[in-house]
């Protein structure tokens, strides 16, 4: 499921795409994604874009927000006056969007395509998703850390950007209380949302090899020292994440319908079998911490 870097990185676009642009119509074709409300969006001029965790804001001048979890297999694709010259679409756009196959061998254009924004100057940004479980909410803009539940219940967020930190920021001292107070398994603590926000599999995977602490301890077992090595390696890990457009692991693409690159800079994630870099002595070994696939270096990472 797309992280922190991931949703930042599409936020990112977005803003360069839609913001000043109005909704002129928008098109449902699978209320399991979308149940109602559309007509509060049209007419809307799109303000700004925001991320909570791994959920994005469409906010519009009227006083309603679009909020949008993109969860497994959702993408946020945009056509428009904002991206003259597209790229081919990545394969990872299956059946691609509506008269525009991602490759030749796709016939069904638009077969995933759920949900279509309508913009004004002929844009459009479209919502695909192949197994559909991701979701988009109307709501209103003031109401929004208090009616969506996703959102209220979310836990202080990392900070990858100063310019634009969080509400509810991650210091170190905040992060140290969260680790300190439970016997909760370190790396399953960290993908806690309600915990920290905007953390998964990935990125707390890589902190924790970064860290050189095992993945099965327990978060209150961390010393003092430890604390502050992790915090830093998720804050480090989540950058680079950034950096490189996000992670492509799976269906995750950019609104300009391209891929990250972080899947080809794991530091742990994704390899088992696989020499450890820095040790030099071990391979990645596997195992399922709360049903997800945890990946560590026997001899960096100890207990």
């Amino acid at each position: 499921m797309p992280e922190l870097p991931e949703v930042e990185t599409i936020k990112k676009q977005l803003e360069k795409y839609l913001v000043g642009h109005k909704i002129t119509k928008v098109e449902v074709r699978a209320r399991k994604i979308f149940a109602e409300g559309e007509r509060n969006l049209e007419a809307g001029k799109v303000n700004k874009i925001r991320r909570f965790g791994k959920v994005l804001s469409i906010d519009l001048d009227n006083g309603y927000s679009a909020v949008i979890h993109i969860k497994l297999t959702g993408q946020l694709i945009y056509r428009g006056p904002n991206l003259p010259n597209p790229a081919s679409l990545s394969e990872k756009v299956v059946g691609g969007i509506p008269g525009l196959p991602a490759s030749a061998s796709q016939m069904q254009a638009g077969k995933h395509t759920h949900v279509t924004f309508f913009l004004d100057k002929g844009g459009k940004l479209y919502y695909n998703d192949v197994r559909k479980f991701g979701w988009i909410k109307i709501i209103k803009s003031s109401n929004l850390k208090v009616k969506s539940d996703f959102i209220a219940r979310l836990g202080p967020e990392p900070v990858v950007d100063k310019k634009n930190p969080p509400d509810n920021p991650l210091t170190l001292e905040k992060f140290k209380e969260i680790v300190g107070s439970t016997k909760r398994v370190i790396k399953v603590l960290l993908m806690d949302q309600e915990k920290i926000g905007g953390v998964g599999n990935i990125y707390a995977n890589d902190a924790l090899w970064l860290a050189r602490i095992m993945p099965t301890r327990s978060a209150k077992s961390l010393s003092p020292k430890e604390q502050s090595k992790l915090y830093d390696a998720i804050l480090n890990v989540l950058k680079e994440g950034l950096k490189r457009g996000g992670a492509s692991e799976l269906s995750y693409v950019t609104p300009d319908g391209n891929e990250g690159s972080y899947q080809e800079h794991f530091l742990a994630y994704g390899r088992k079998d696989e020499t450890c870099k820095r040790c030099h002595k071990a391979k990645f070994k596997k195992i399922t911490l709360g049903g997800r696939g945890t990946y560590f270096c026997p001899v960096c990472q100890k207990l």
